[in-house]
């Protein structure tokens, strides 16, 4: 079958009865009561057949792992003989298919060292059910007679706390209820040193409403804030899944946990008499609700993953109610645990297409986290500069040791490699020079290339450094070369340095390009530093040449100054991978072609200067490098940030002062922007969520909307400096920046974003 989403996970009831009598138990005080026809202790017989079922569905999934949680009931009702099969049972049948993680989940009461033995003996880990101190637990947690369990549970916690077994510790438990103290059950909780702490709201419905002792719609919420605010005080002392999925969401990652989030389920449920069934909570629904009319013995995993109601939870958004899909936390909460959304609709029969019955609850908790963390959440490179191109060179760095593992067999890679290793032990004047020639842009745009190259050529070229896979190899070696060599020049070092040139020339990243021979040569020359500039030995003849113009074999990386105080900027025409702009660069610019650009753009940062000064400021920040493009400037006069070249910037070479001007503001709104994206999260990329734009014909993902709100804002502002302001440009601006601040996919750092941009456009209609 197609389209299905695989079980990675397997609910096995190994025993349905329970030697406590909790009043909020969903199994045996809701509305499903199926558990008093099932037999009390699974047989070997379904054992067996699950266990089959679950290694042919991880064999047509190539599933890497798959997980088993025993449960109830009360598992440990078993006894070991029986969790002894099941154990065996799995552990054959999932051998060299899948990874198998076995888990129990226990009220703790009968556990003892012949238990914990044979969890031992088969890696099971061990969860327990606790709600918090003595009064907490025994609110809910108590015998039959009324006896309290506290004692014998934490009991059960200390022998799972205590060697050998303390690495079979999971974690606990606990359901919360909003008449508990919660900074007294976080305190019990903690006391026990757990690996991780679950906290679970009561299951309810539309129709089976939790208890809110006060009337208020947010009672949950608060109760778990004020456990949130204790357990930041005391310096997060052990993991709480809930909190750690809102972080996760926050930033834009999955979530952590079923009862939040978007994620499509994966599980299912196995009965003590082989029935299959959908996530066990449904039991609170209504009688059936968890049904699928599947079995061990008769049906696959797969033609459970197909049942209507395990599809109805896979859909991810689509999958919630309207009110749910355009609410701005939709991706934290996920429109709560499927169960919590049942609504009886009399007549008309019952359905889930409902917000949860904690709406409130799960906004105002995302919305309190995030509140209470989000300065400290929002990444720094959002308002550092210097922080942002500190993570743009860490990335190229990453991305160059990546290539390294793919070349490092090619002889030529490797001597270039042992070079920029010394140039970086070379001292602080080594160091700056790497930073210098990694910074460039192109080396990023250059070490891109050189991996996908490395890709296409095979797994032979990847092994050998690209020889089977043509000239790549050797081709990524001799840049290699060049951006060693270029560093020691940059730094003055005593270090050998030979380049291997091509066609008579080889390109020194941000210094320039020398001519070595006649087109069509090829070999090897050393260069050096001199006191007057460089020198280069060909054979037996020396050349010296300085770092400027003047000289028929140097062409130097010419600079421009956008201020008295900004740093030179370089001009690049020369390196062989600014190819990077949706447009052809320019080639090597003449003499007077480059006094003439430069006067250019001298007189255009003076326009955005006196139009629009605090955004020339920020746009001279990070910019590195101008490369001229072919052609006169495309409708708007908007720049180009190069694709992954951090600070580089396209401008059309024949575009006129006002036209550059605009070029200058936008391309370096693009390059911002770009530079972000590739080093923080500002947005989820785990669905195809969709948005009115006010200047599309189609709607568009979050990440066109907020490319396109970020350079209109700057845009606005210049044209209303230089009195060209279109009418209703600001219009268009807000409702987009409305629109995005109800977009669920934004993390803390996209909202925080979103939120400057506002501040900007207030600026602009001051």
């Amino acid at each position: 079958m197609t389209g299905l989403i695989a079980f990675r996970e397997i609910v096995l009831k190994v025993h349905s009865r329970c030697d406590l009598a909790c009043d909020h138990c969903y199994v045996y005080e809701h509305a499903d009561q199926s558990w008093r026809a099932r037999p009390k202790v699974i047989s070997p017989e379904v054992i067996s057949h699950t266990a089959s079922r679950l290694a042919e569905h991880a064999r047509d999934h190539a599933l890497p792992s798959v997980t088993v949680i025993f449960h109830g009931g009360e598992p440990l009702l078993a006894g070991t003989a029986r969790l002894r099969l099941v154990c065996q049972e799995f552990s054959r049948a999932l051998a060299g298919i899948a990874a198998l993680d076995l888990r129990i989940h226990t009220n703790g009461l009968q556990l003892s060292t012949r238990y914990l033995d044979l969890f031992d003996e088969f890696g099971v880990r061990v969860g327990i059910s606790l709600d918090g101190d003595r009064a907490a637990n025994d609110r809910h947690r108590r015998f039959a007679d009324g006896r309290t369990s506290h004692p014998l549970v934490l009991a059960a916690v200390a022998l799972l706390r205590s060697e050998p077994y303390r690495h079979l510790y999971q974690g606990l438990l606990c359901t919360v209820d909003v008449a508990n103290d919660p900074v007294a059950v976080l305190d019990a909780l903690v006391e026990l040193e757990p690996p991780r702490v679950d906290f679970l709201l009561p299951h309810a419905t539309w129709e089976s409403p939790p208890p809110r002792p006060d009337g208020a719609p947010d009672a949950y919420a608060r109760w778990l804030l004020r456990v949130f605010d204790h357990w930041e005080r005391l310096g997060r002392p052990v993991p709480v899944r809930l909190f750690e999925s809102l972080f996760s969401t926050l930033r834009g990652g999955p979530s952590l946990t079923e009862s939040l989030g978007l994620a499509p389920t994966d599980l299912v449920v196995v009965e003590t008499d082989g029935t299959l069934e959908q996530v066990d909570s449904l039991k609170s629904a209504f009688e059936g609700a968890a049904a699928t009319g599947f079995n061990v013995f008769d049906h696959s995993f797969d033609q459970v993953a197909a049942h209507p109601g395990v599809r109805a939870r896979q859909l991810g958004l689509a999958g919630v109610s309207g009110s749910c899909r355009r609410c701005p936390v939709v991706r934290s909460c996920g429109g709560g645990l499927y169960t919590h959304r049942y609504r009886d609709g009399g007549a008309a029969g019952g359905d889930f297409d409902n917000p949860s019955v904690y709406c409130t609850d799960l906004r105002e908790l995302v919305d309190g986290v995030e509140g209470r963390t989000a300065l400290r959440e929002t990444a720094p490179q959002l308002s550092d500069p210097a922080e942002l191109a500190r993570s743009q060179e860490e990335l190229t760095r990453v991305l160059l040791a990546r290539l390294h593992a793919d070349l490092a067999g090619d002889p030529g890679w490797a001597r270039a490699w042992e070079l920029l290793d010394a140039v970086e032990r070379a001292g602080d004047a080594g160091v700056d020079a790497l930073d210098a020639v990694l910074e460039h842009p192109f080396t990023r745009t250059w070490v891109l290339a050189a991996l996908d190259a490395a890709r296409d050529g095979g797994q032979d070229g990847r092994r050998d450094g690209g020889r089977d896979g043509g000239r790549d190899g050797s081709e990524a070696a001799r840049r290699l070369t060049a951006l060693a060599v270029a560093a020691v020049l940059r730094g003055g070092l005593d270090l050998p340095a030979e380049v291997v040139y091509r066609d008579g020339e080889v390109y020194l990243p941000t210094l320039g390009l020398l001519r070595l021979g006649e087109p069509g040569t090829q070999g090897r020359a050393a260069l050096r530093t001199t006191d007057e500039g460089y020198a280069v030995r060909d054979g037996r003849a020396e050349h010296r040449f300085g770092p400027a113009a003047g000289d028929a074999r140097w062409q130097p990386v010419r600079t421009w100054s956008p201020g008295p105080d900004a740093a030179p900027v370089a001009l690049e025409d020369l390196d062989p991978y600014r190819n990077c702009f949706a447009r052809p660069p320019r080639l090597r610019l003449g003499a007077g072609e480059a006094e003439e650009w430069r006067g250019r753009l001298d007189r255009a940062w003076a326009l955005l200067h006196e139009a629009v000064p605090g955004f020339a400021r920020a746009a001279a920040v990070g910019l590195t490098t101008l490369t001229p493009l072919a052609g006169g400037p495309r409708a708007g006069g908007w720049g180009e940030a190069g694709r992954h070249g951090p600070g580089a910037l396209g401008v059309p070479y024949a575009a006129g002062v006002p036209e550059t001007a605009l070029a200058l503001l936008t391309g370096r709104r693009r390059a911002r922007l770009r530079a972000l994206t590739e080093v923080t999260d500002l947005y989820a990329l785990d669905g195809q969520w969709q948005h009115p734009s006010p200047w599309r014909e189609r709607p568009v993902p979050v990440s066109r909307l907020l490319a396109d709100v970020h350079e209109r804002v700057a845009v606005e502002a210049y044209r209303r400096a230089t009195r060209a302001a279109e009418p209703g440009a600001a219009d268009r601006i807000h409702q987009a920046l409305d629109r995005l601040s109800e977009a669920a996919e934004l993390t803390v750092t996209g909202k925080r974003l979103v939120a400057e941009l506002r501040w900007e456009l207030k600026a602009v209609d001051a």
